[in-house]
């Protein structure tokens, strides 16, 4: 069942594409990555589907509800640069949080106390969000964003501003939170999307063009290269391998050399043969598959 189902979603400015016909889903349960680099669509894409800007044309419903209803009562969401009334205590502002979506204050104060649980943030629930670290602000949105108990928590962009200790922090509880709520969540940091997401979405220009399972597209575009390092400069070695009719093209890094191959396990076993054969003083093989980050650059070539 598709929780957000996106069709021919298009934003346009006077100056501007900003999003051109996307269509995509969101199938309920999963972990999805809105992927691009900075001015992608990513932000545009997200605010129509939160109901904070109209798009210029297409549509967004959801199987969970008819499609009279408003989809906001399923969404909670949270902006790349979130703000919050720094004088309150984290407890105060979610159960301020909790009453504006019309919940009664001791239903706020129950949800709020098990959400501030949940985002390790129960030891500082009477501090001042003043006080608080990034990341602790990013988890207190986070939890914010869950007070209503969204069936989509949309999240853009919510570790880019955060140090390696926040960041960390953030993404741990993105991982636990991901067993139980389908999130959307956009970052240009696509290692962060290879560790946690189930499926992505790549975005260029306004432009959708990629998306799927993360395991899919990866087998899609999947290159097999083999890292062998010496122990001496290594590109005294590569003759060895050139003519072989499973290399393709080779890198050489000091003492390491990539291959490029077509078929990784006749590859493998030619090359321990030729590493047999000429006594080569050969430290490390491996296997390598391609990460998100190559898969994104040949996808906007």
């Amino acid at each position: 069942m598709n929780v957000i189902t996106v069709k021919e979603l298009r934003k346009e400015y006077k100056e501007k594409l900003a999003v051109n016909n996307v269509t995509f889903q969101l199938e309920e349960g999963k972990c999805t990555a809105l992927l691009g680099p900075n001015g992608a669509g990513k932000t545009t894409t997200i605010q129509m589907l939160a109901g904070l800007i109209t798009p210029s044309s297409g549509s967004v419903h959801s199987d969970l509800l008819p499609q009279t209803k408003d989809l906001r009562s399923l969404i909670g969401y949270l902006p790349q640069y979130p703000s919050f009334f720094e004088w309150m205590s984290g407890e105060e502002y979610m159960i301020f949080s909790g009453e504006i979506t019309g919940m009664s204050k001791k239903e706020a104060q129950e949800r709020t106390g098990d959400l501030l649980d949940l985002v390790g943030l129960a030891d500082a629930k009477v501090r001042k969000i003043g006080a608080f670290s990034g990341g602790m602000k990013q988890r207190l949105g986070i939890a914010q964003a869950l007070i209503h108990k969204p069936k989509l928590l949309m999240l853009d962009e919510p570790v880019s501003a955060l140090d390696p200790f926040g960041r960390r922090e953030v993404l741990e509880l993105m991982g636990r939170l991901k067993k139980d709520t389908t999130i959307l969540f956009s970052t240009h940091i696509l290692n962060d999307a290879e560790e946690i997401c189930d499926d992505v979405l790549f975005l260029h220009n306004g432009n959708l063009v990629e998306g799927g399972a993360l395991q899919d597209i990866k087998e899609r575009y999947k290159e097999a290269v083999l890292i062998l390092q010496f122990e001496e400069t290594a590109d005294q070695f590569i003759k060895h391998f050139i003519g072989s009719p499973f290399f393709q093209e080779h890198t050489i890094h000091g003492d390491t050399i990539l291959l490029k191959v077509v078929n990784i396990s006749k590859a493998r076993n030619e090359i321990l043969q030729i590493a047999v054969q000429h006594a080569l003083p050969l430290i490390r093989f491996e296997t390598s598959e391609s990460s998100l980050e190559d898969i994104f650059m040949k996808v906007v070539k």
